[in-house]
């Protein structure tokens, strides 16, 4: 479905929108349920349409609910029986200019501008405030474009009674709040605008005939960006980039043109052009999105194209290189299984539309967005969203250095006879502990990116994570590991939930980057020490099957609990006395 790649088919999006659900859900017949509340100061039926749909791209099958026109101020801060019933677990507030209740007059001095200027941040606050109170989910927030026209022209931007200018600082303190609060994302209309077309966005035909906040052409853009903010927040962004590399990263088919001859650097405008793109790649890389190349060339003649004098991107920027002549889609299979991740945490970028083809009929839920001319590779690769930004941890930062590091290790591996001992001689050290302030961004970030190792496949917000260690019935644990090789950062989540003797493992995940570590035998040791010190006499696991967590479908059967109830759907309920609990960790150095 093309329509939803960039640049967008805007026309089948607004007018096949039935037949496009219907085919979205037939594709994915089991996706994550979430409720979305739309609080609009403009209509929004099409708006939550687009996002519907966009978000079924993604795995998420949104229920809406939408304000009354215009009341989205009133819904937030008095509330309504709807919206209470409802229970949201995201809220997009969907304003734009014409919903800032007032602008500086030409009469006013500059002690009034600013008092106007707070007094309309102090109203939005106050909105996020009540909702964040009332619903602890996370909540994003449109900024504000400007209007297509400028009373005082150029001058508009910078005079304090310019309507440019008020909007401009306002979105400077909606950047300030986005920078001092959590689970608050902004919604960036300012830059959508401005890329659509600042006059075609604000249409005055749709504002004053439908009292839509923008031209109705711009609002699958619109509904895109917001989907994907929505995503990343539950986990569904991309991971890897797999990069061909003749006509991609550099112009030209170094096997044939020789690493002299290919188009890359200051020189030529072509070779601008290139050097641009792998900057940007470069940048990807330096924001945690893990590099990888996949391309039909010998590898000799692959590495002397990367270190070309001129270019930007070096073989140690890349996870593993795969630079033969076997098919992409093979190549870009091996590299998942290298890095146990699916498919479907990939972005394949090359500029041949046939090799695109291929391994999106190969490998479905690889994306291949068309990357047709080298000018527009950075366009294309950015409106797309994949790697969408929420949060930003060290972990993220790290990516390609830990994957680096687990093929170390399993190389390391291969000299071991007996698994126990390498796992010895990987002198590996955990941290368990609490969960903390410091470590809820990742925490909350590992329940909505974790699919294999994760028995509940309960996601959760930073608030929501928040609350549970607030909560005295509720026991939190996060594990951290390390080794020889390096820092894997926080890799395990634990949490049970006590009723009456008994305590519930309503979450229980780890990143597959430590499977078969013993890092599930650390966390239980220490889940269970804690439920008895809590005076708990048994741990009651639940597993919950999905299109991808069969891997733990008997992990609780290996960790001694007995199996006591089972449907037909495959949910199955243990249980596990802990009287007389043996440790089983024996290869991990724990400390508490």
């Amino acid at each position: 479905m093309d329509c939803f790649h960039y640049p967008y088919d805007t026309g089948t999006l607004l007018r096949k929108k039935r037949r496009l659900k219907r085919e979205l859900l037939a594709q994915n017949p089991a996706p994550l349920h979430k409720r979305v509340a739309i609080l609009g100061g403009s209509t929004t039926n099409e708006v939550a349409d687009q996002l519907g749909l966009f978000l079924l791209t993604y795995g998420i099958e949104a229920e809406f609910y939408q304000s009354e026109y215009a009341q989205y101020w009133q819904d937030a801060l008095f509330g309504t029986p709807e919206l209470d019933a409802f229970r949201p677990d995201i809220i997009y507030i969907h304003t734009n200019w014409r919903n800032i209740t007032a602008f500086p007059a030409l009469s006013d001095d500059a002690a009034a501008v600013d008092a106007l200027l707070e007094s309309e941040y102090k109203r939005f606050a106050a909105m996020w405030d009540a909702l964040a109170q009332k619903f602890h989910c996370p909540i994003i927030q449109n900024n504000f474009e400007r209007p297509n026209y400028r009373l005082l022209g150029n001058r508009d931007i910078w005079d304090i009674h310019g309507r440019s200018s008020f909007i401009a600082r306002l979105n400077q303190k909606f950047y300030q709040a986005a920078a001092a609060r959590q689970a608050f994302y902004l919604n960036d209309i300012d830059w959508l605008a401005a890329d659509f077309g600042l006059s075609e966005w604000n249409s005055g035909f749709y504002w004053h005939m439908y009292k839509y906040a923008m031209s109705l052409d711009a609002i699958p853009a619109l509904a895109a960006n917001v989907a994907h903010i929505i995503k990343a927040v539950y986990g569904r962004n991309k991971k890897v980039l797999a990069l061909d590399l003749d006509n991609t990263l550099w112009g030209g088919v170094v096997g044939d043109d020789g690493v002299e001859g290919i188009a890359i650097g200051p020189e030529l405008p072509e070779g601008q052009v290139y050097a641009e793109f792998q900057s940007y790649c470069k940048a990807l890389k330096d924001i945690g999105v893990v590099l990888a190349v996949d391309s039909k060339n010998d590898e000799a003649n692959a590495l002397a194209g990367l270190a070309h004098p001129d270019g930007v991107l070096r073989a140690e920027d890349f996870v593993t290189v795969k630079a033969n002549w076997e098919p992409k889609d093979r190549n870009l299979a091996a590299t998942a299984k290298e890095l146990d991740l699916g498919v479907d945490s990939f972005v394949f970028a090359d500029d041949n539309p046939a090799e695109r083809a291929i391994v999106t009929a190969q490998l479905p839920g690889v994306d291949a967005p068309a990357l047709d001319r080298a000018e527009d590779y950075i366009k294309v690769l950015d409106h797309g969203g994949y790697f969408e930004v929420t949060a930003l941890s060290a972990e993220d930062r790290a990516k390609t250095e830990i994957y680096r590091q687990n093929a170390q290790r399993a190389a390391a591996q291969a000299a071991f006879a007996d698994y126990g001992q390498y796992l010895d001689s990987l002198a590996m050290a955990a941290v368990i502990h609490p969960f903390e302030p410091m470590a809820v961004a990742r925490v909350a970030q590992l329940t909505n990116k974790s699919n294999q190792f994760n028995l509940t496949t309960l996601r959760c917000s930073e608030e929501e994570i928040r609350a549970m260690a607030g909560d005295e019935n509720w026991l939190c644990l996060y594990g951290r590991l390390a080794d020889k090789f390096g820092d894997n950062g926080i890799v395990a989540v634990a949490a049970g939930q006590r009723q009456g003797s008994e305590v519930h493992l309503r979450l229980w995940l780890m990143s597959c980057r430590v499977l078969k570590r013993g890092m599930e035998d650390a966390m239980m040791d220490a889940m269970a020490a804690e439920a008895a010190a809590r005076g708990a006499k048994a741990l009651v696991g639940y597993y919950y099957p999905t299109a991808k967590n069969a891997m733990v479908r008997d992990f609780y059967a290996r960790m001694g609990f007995a199996k006591t109830a089972g449907d037909a759907a495959g949910n199955t309920t243990w249980r596990l006395e802990l009287a007389g609990y043996a440790p089983r960790c024996a290869h991990i150095q724990v400390t508490r």
